[in-house]
């Protein structure tokens, strides 16, 4: 396992086996993305390397893609567009704004279903956050995903948002080095 942090023109020479990778890890459940979101994931990349604090880190099992990482900065205003909103819901416009901006958002972390378990996910996620702002790092996923949730949990992410019980939609994470980690509220 060889993970290696790239700049956004080392990212794009991969852009195929990145839309692969993103394809095979997001088409099972409970994601159950077709074909064509990996196609817009792919689309959007030439864009997204050229947000401020642009960061990705790959992940090689020889000379093949496995996993991916990508995150940049989180702007302030706090952005309104995408998943923010649940984001800016969930935290209440203050806090994600005091808490988010200015901090490194992880936007994707994609691992080859044959290569999860092995500590790739792991690695890429530090990878992409080590280097983040005063330690300020968050992420969003999906409710839908223990797996996710728990992974998070494991490699010492606060949950920082709760929806109510059944809740659906997002949730927001810190990242271990979060200094805000400890003034989220706990679940009930």
């Amino acid at each position: 396992m060889d993970i290696r942090v790239v700049d956004g023109a080392e990212l794009l020479v991969h852009t195929a086996a990145l839309r692969s990778v993103y394809a095979d890890a997001f088409r099972a459940p409970p994601w159950n993305e077709d074909a064509e979101k990996a196609v817009e994931f792919a689309g959007r990349l030439p864009v997204n390397v050229r947000r401020p604090g642009f960061t990705a880190a790959l992940a090689f099992t020889g000379s093949r893609v496995t996993g991916f990482a990508t995150a940049w900065t989180t702007p302030s205003p706090f952005p309104t567009d995408r998943c923010h909103p649940q984001a800016a819901a969930g935290l209440g416009p203050e806090r994600a704004a005091r808490w988010l901006c200015g901090s490194r958002e992880i936007d994707e972390l994609a691992v080859h279903p044959a290569a999860r378990g092995t500590g790739l996910g792991a690695g890429l996620l530090e990878a992409v956050s080590a280097e983040a702002p005063e330690g300020r790092s968050w992420l969003l996923t999906s409710l839908r995903s223990s797996r996710a949730l728990s992974f998070y949990r494991r490699q010492g992410w606060t949950q920082a948002t709760h929806p109510s019980p059944g809740g659906r939609g997002l949730v927001v994470f810190l990242g271990p080095r979060h200094p805000a980690r400890s003034l989220a509220a706990q679940p009930l």
